[in-house]
């Protein structure tokens, strides 16, 4: 504590965040938010309901994100505050508290840093994610449920809401694939680098013998669209199939011929929505993956990196992204990054943010040197 140079640190956080002010524009940012408020406030404004939702969305989007920088600017200067009084005292409890806080302080304005990265065509939108077990059988499936719940808590740690679209249970345990949205402002460029292979190795507590085994996950990320998207889909291209959901329980879904499988004809996309009670909400729940996924495949196209976006991995050996690894010893590692935790429980239960930063910075420094 005592070799803490608090005047350096907090000067290179001023500088960080004036970096940032410059990226983020905040002066556009205000200008926007003041036009779009006005647009909130016409009494005509709810007659055009696609637009009043892009409008209201986009300014909480905005005014979430300038109170994100005043709020970490505030704090700075509360920190400096802080760390003077505890110079001035000779207060050991006052610094012990202002290095707590300038660790916490450095942690957001790196995370808001990250931030600033974000800056693809469709970096800003809502992410729907999908998962398919791979190789590995039993095991693979109980993993893609692990993944599952991996994202769905992380998204509940940063009170981000998760809409399922689709799971499909295997016979023994787990998941063969499973559809979500995770639906928060650059949720699409944040979980966009966790694209890929997933890769788990432990002993199998399917294995009646205790043998470690090594299974598969495939995750693929797509940018949930906007009514501004051009993205049209006739209905002649389209083959839907209906068929009764399945799953644990015997809930209300599972009584009816209600899920939907829609397969776009030209591009063999297939896309299924089971956890609606009606028909109907099935097939606009699956449109709405449908159009991502062939948006994100439109994408591709132009940048001639299909694969990348389009997330067609064989979620096998040779291809993966991260190792999950609990036998012999505990780690998790990104194989791009080599970012790693030595805590995969924590890993599982959500803590994905410095996966997700590094990735990020990863990316970033791929892209400029491509």
């Amino acid at each position: 504590m005592a070799g803490t140079d608090f005047d350096a640190e907090i000067k290179q956080l001023r500088a960080t965040m004036h970096t940032i002010e410059q990226v983020l524009d905040l002066d556009s940012m205000r200008e926007e938010i003041a036009d779009l408020g006005e647009q909130v406030a016409a009494p005509d404004l709810w007659d055009n309901q696609d637009n009043a939702q892009r409008v209201t969305g986009r300014l909480s989007m905005l005014n979430g994100e300038l109170d994100r920088f005043t709020n970490l600017a505030e704090r700075i200067d509360d920190l400096e505050v802080l760390v003077e009084m505890g110079q001035e005292e000779s207060d050991a409890d006052t610094m012990a508290e202002a290095e707590r806080e300038l660790g916490k302080t450095r942690a957001a304005v790196d995370a808001l840093e990250v931030r600033t990265l974000l800056s693809g065509e469709y970096d800003a939108r809502e992410a729907l994610v999908i998962l398919r077990a791979g190789a590995g059988g039993v095991d693979a499936a109980d993993f893609t449920l692990m993944l599952m719940r991996m994202y769905t808590r992380w998204a509940e740690q940063h009170n981000y809401p998760v809409e399922v679209f689709e799971t499909s249970y295997a016979e023994e345990a787990g998941l063969k694939s499973a559809t979500f949205a995770v639906r928060a402002p650059y949720a699409y460029g944040t979980l966009s680098v966790e694209a890929g292979t997933h890769r788990l190795v432990r002993i199998s507590p399917f294995d009646n013998q205790g043998r470690r085994q090594t299974s598969f996950a495939a995750v693929e990320v797509v940018p949930v669209l906007e009514q501004t998207d051009e993205i049209d889909v006739p209905d002649e291209e389209i083959r839907v199939d209906v068929y009764r959901s399945g799953g644990p329980g015997g809930q209300s879904v599972n009584t009816t011929d209600s899920a939907v499988r829609l397969t776009h004809i030209p591009t063999g996309t297939v896309v299924s929505c089971q956890n609606e009670k009606s028909q109907l909400q099935n097939k606009a729940s699956a449109m709405i993956v449908l159009k991502a996924k062939l948006l994100a495949l439109k994408k591709a196209e132009e940048k001639a990196h299909l694969d990348e976006l389009k997330g067609d991995v064989q979620a096998s050996w040779g291809d993966q992204m991260r190792n999950y690894v609990l036998n012999p010893y505990q780690v998790v590692k990104d194989l791009r990054t080599t970012f790693e935790s030595g805590n995969p429980q924590a890993v599982f239960d959500g803590d994905l943010d410095g996966f997700l930063e590094a990735g990020i910075r990863w990316r970033r420094g791929a892209d400029q040197n491509s």
